[in-house]
């Protein structure tokens, strides 16, 4: 059996580099193969709908993950279903769609190949003529790797869930906790990076403390939580501009939260992190870390400027051609975040528009058009939600913050949002969390409040060893 087989397709008429090996095939479809799931990858594929093309959308997870409401399902506002939905459920009538669960490790572009691991099984080479490079980014640690294992980024579902169990657990821990100072450090909360989602994030959980966990505890009191806001700029959310960055920090502080700008975290520790700001270093006693201070390229974007030798820069985004294919591969895409265009943010808008883009540029040449148009951006503004009713709006020139920008920011995540059901979920559980307090999205268990302290104890990243044992004897009466 061959690869193209194995993978469930029969190999693709124009897929390797041997013309001869490809003379008198019968015809076939035009094959396209998609790199990632996110806003890039679902979107192309989208575009592709009815397009005489089979399209093999190949993912690491079974879902598309909203990210910009990542911070809400950390912080028990929304469910996973919510703001990940299964690629299978959301591309079901896209009869064109197929969806892998795979791996991609390898790209071979003479060959026109990728290579991908399953779960379980040897690799498989999935041959295309069209390839969509869309895997998106991780968050950045600016060469301090290790810092990972004590202070989450807020990229996948893995990451939310990782840090809904550290802030959850983090009271929980707090409330059986006897020595005073030791409970003051349990309900302080450090978010690394005043950026849009380190903004949301810190006060989200400002609002969980002091609204939705009331007469939750016994022994603590949940608003008495400090919330540390860290960033080495001169104001929060800095590229919204003085004016919207003014009213920014007014609500910051509204909030509770502390901000503390003009200062770089310089090492994180399993109950602490080390602060180098304008008054000297301080050390900050606190378990619950966010790092939201950068991010960086996929490394499959290393892996692709290697196979053609293009350039990357300092994010580790591959420099593409203005209409979003490689040097001398025009029929390889690398879109959103793993682009390097014009100094184009990533954010989830480039993602969305340039994997359209791809779409478009494949179904124009399978119409006889091999003319290059370029990639053209439209920029439809940037906003950030501080805090509940309140938020900041920068759209062509207006200016908006407060409950205007607040509702702004919900009709526009509530348009994006995949699927129609989705979109009823959030705006039900909005009302309930915002108009009300309730938080239902807050399971937590022994297992994940006490195996990853004592991982993190014991430098172990969560996952490289049993720890139930562990848990088991804490737990014994």
């Amino acid at each position: 059996m061959d690869a193209g087989s194995e993978s469930g397709h029969p190999q693709a008429a124009g897929a390797g580099p041997p013309a001869a090996a490809r003379d008198g095939a019968a015809a076939q479809r035009h094959r396209v193969v998609i790199v990632g799931g996110g806003f890039g990858g679902l979107f192309a594929a989208r575009f592709l709908r009815r397009a005489d093309v089979d399209v093999q959308l190949l993912d690491r997870t079974n879902h598309h993950t909203f990210q910009p409401l990542l911070y809400q399902f950390a912080t028990g506002v929304l469910s996973e279903g919510a703001v990940a939905p299964p690629l299978r459920q959301v591309l079901r009538r896209h009869r064109n769609v197929s969806v892998e669960l795979l791996d991609v490790t390898e790209f071979d572009l003479e060959a026109r190949t990728v290579t991908a691991v399953r779960p379980l099984g040897p690799p498989l080479t999935i041959p295309y003529d069209s390839l969509i490079v869309a895997a998106g980014a991780t968050g950045s640690y600016f060469g301090h790797d290790e810092f990972a294992q004590f202070a989450p980024g807020m990229k996948t579902v893995d990451d939310a869930l990782e840090l809904r169990a550290r802030i959850f657990g983090a009271f929980e821990m707090a409330e059986v906790e006897p020595d005073p100072e030791k409970q003051r450090a349990w309900l302080t909360f450090a978010v690394i990076g005043a950026g849009p989602t380190g903004v949301e994030m810190a006060g989200q959980i400002a609002e969980l403390s002091r609204r939705a966990l009331k007469r939750n505890f016994r022994r603590i009191d949940p608003a008495s939580a400090r919330v540390l806001l860290f960033d080495g700029g001169h104001e929060p959310l800095a590229t919204f501009g003085d004016r919207l960055c003014a009213i920014a920090t007014k609500e910051i502080e509204r909030t509770g939260v502390e901000l503390r700008m003009r200062s770089r975290v310089t090492d994180v520790a399993y109950d602490a992190i080390v602060v180098q700001g304008p008054s000297g270093e301080e050390r900050v006693a606190c378990h619950t870390k966010v790092w939201s201070a950068g991010v960086q390229a996929s490394p499959l974007g290393a892996i692709l400027a290697a196979a053609c030798g293009a350039q990357t820069d300092r994010a580790g985004r591959v420099e593409v051609l203005p209409d979003c294919t490689l040097p001398g591969h025009p029929e390889v895409f690398v879109i959103g975040d793993m682009m390097s265009l014009n100094d184009l943010p990533g954010v989830a808008e480039v993602a969305m528009q340039s994997g359209i883009h791809a779409g478009r540029t494949i179904k124009r040449r399978l119409r006889g058009s091999d003319a290059p148009k370029p990639f053209v951006y439209r920029d439809l503004g940037s906003m950030a939600t501080i805090a509940r009713f309140r938020a900041i709006v920068s759209f062509k020139g207006i200016k908006v913050g407060g409950f205007i920008g607040w509702l702004m920011w919900a009709f526009v995540h509530l348009t994006f949002l995949t699927g129609f059901k989705n979109r009823g979920t959030a705006l039900f559980k909005w009302i309930t969390a915002f108009i009300g307090s309730a938080r239902d999205e807050r399971t937590i268990t022994i297992q994940q409040a006490s195996a990853r302290i004592i991982a993190m104890r014991a430098n172990v990243k969560p996952g490289e060893e049993d720890l139930s044992r562990y848990v088991d004897k804490r737990s014994r009466p």
